[in-house]
């Protein structure tokens, strides 16, 4: 029984191992590409269009677009006319904020540079 169990957790250590560095370098290329959009609460946010329930596309004031991705899905989005920026004490939109949706907040799991939104139908 005990062999069994120690060779059971031989082979999860081997996967786990064996994956880390593809894990490690996914991490990583989206670490790097990740950006920000400083002064939120001073205009720093020109325009947003929901991409469905689960992002956000966030135009700042020098008409730069960006992709938000959430957490988790917000079923209120594609139908809201407003959404809030939850961002830290220095202003700062980043992967580390939030958007409020009817008074809920979603954390965001990633904000990259992106081209606009496609256009509407």
């Amino acid at each position: 029984m005990f062999r069994k169990l120690l060779i059971g957790a031989m082979a999860a250590f081997s996967l786990a191992a064996s994956t880390a560095p593809a894990l490690a370098a996914h991490q990583a290329a989206t670490t790097d590409r990740q950006a920000t959009i400083p002064f939120v609460d001073l205009g720093g946010i020109r325009d947003w269009r929901a991409d469905g329930t689960s992002g956000v596309w966030i135009q700042d004031a020098h008409r730069q677009w960006y992709h938000a991705t959430l957490m988790q899905p917000a079923f209120d989005l594609p139908f809201v006319e407003h959404i809030g920026f939850a961002t830290g004490p220095i202003s700062t939109l980043d992967r580390f904020s939030s958007i409020v949706v009817r008074g809920q907040s979603y954390p965001l799991a990633s904000l990259v540079k992106s081209d606009a939104p496609p256009a509407k139908r």
